[in-house]
């Protein structure tokens, strides 16, 4: 009998234990996330308008690699107007919305996220027709948001704000050319411990993030603790002349980086980039 016991627990907890090893789970989702950010909307489960990439294990849980590719061009008549991306255990599943235009010629979108436990990490993109599509991906990966902050962040904060720009090589005029934006910030969210002092650092991050061409929109965003130290974005613009590309963005500081009743606006950067089809 204590045998038969034994078996019958061991095979209650085989779900669980599937899970943690490497099945998804849509509980958060499904319970919380959805209504939250959708409520009242059909969302369809399909690689058929964008497509979500990312490592199924992670190397580093700060910098986990996340690639969204569209499947369709941005055209003045149908495109991308919304991308939605959520990690759903995250202490702060919210990463960030980006919006697209047509003068962006591709919504694509790759970044590094922090991802604090398995998790399935969403990309949900709205069409300008009101459709919802989303694609996702499980990840393993654990204390992303707690990752202690490193011995050099006064250096860091020195640099606070600085930009570079990056453009791909084959840039041909009036095609859509990738573009890098690398912004030096420490984006710490509130969770990390400074090794020196032994103190869990306030949190202090990007939250809005604008590039135009000349004046023209290419990417709004709308982001938060869960995108890396050191965000570095890629996205895609049309150069059809040449001109400035330009980077605007701003931080802000919270208390809490869950609840945000008691967040200061922080400091407003720019950075603009020619450029020569």
């Amino acid at each position: 009998m204590k045998n038969l016991a034994k078996f019958v627990f061991l095979i209650m907890l085989l779900p669980a234990a599937a899970l943690a090893e490497g099945g998804d789970d849509d509980s958060t989702w499904n319970n919380t996330l959805k209504t939250q950010f959708f409520a009242g909307k059909t969302i369809e489960e399909s690689d058929a308008v964008i497509e979500l990439e990312a490592p199924y294990r992670a190397e580093d849980p700060a910098i986990v690699p996340v690639k969204v590719t569209s499947k369709m061009p941005q055209g003045k008549d149908k495109y991308i107007k919304k991308i939605w991306v959520l990690v759903d255990k995250n202490p702060f599943p919210f990463v960030g919305e980006f919006e697209f235009f047509p003068e962006s010629g591709k919504a694509d979108l790759a970044m590094r996220v922090r991802v604090n436990t398995y998790s399935n990490i969403r990309a949900i993109a709205e069409t300008n027709d009101g459709k919802l599509t989303m694609s996702k991906k499980f990840v393993k990966a654990s204390g992303g948001c707690s990752a202690p902050v490193g011995a050099d962040l006064d250096e860091a904060m020195k640099r606070l704000g600085k930009v570079k720009f990056r453009l791909d090589d084959g840039m041909k005029p009036g095609q859509p050319t990738e573009a890098q934006l690398m912004i030096s910030h420490p984006n710490l969210t509130g969770m990390q411990m400074d090794q020196m002092t032994r103190y869990v650092r306030k949190s202090h991050f990007i939250d809005q993030l604008k590039v135009t061409f000349n004046d023209k929109p290419v990417l709004n965003a709308k982001i938060d603790i869960a995108i890396s130290a050191d965000p570095n974005f890629r996205f895609y613009f049309i150069p059809d002349k040449p001109g400035e590309l330009k980077a605007e963005f701003s931080d802000i500081s919270c208390e809490s980086p869950v609840s945000r009743k008691v967040c200061d606006k922080g400091a407003s950067y720019s950075q603009q980039y020619a450029v020569t089809p």
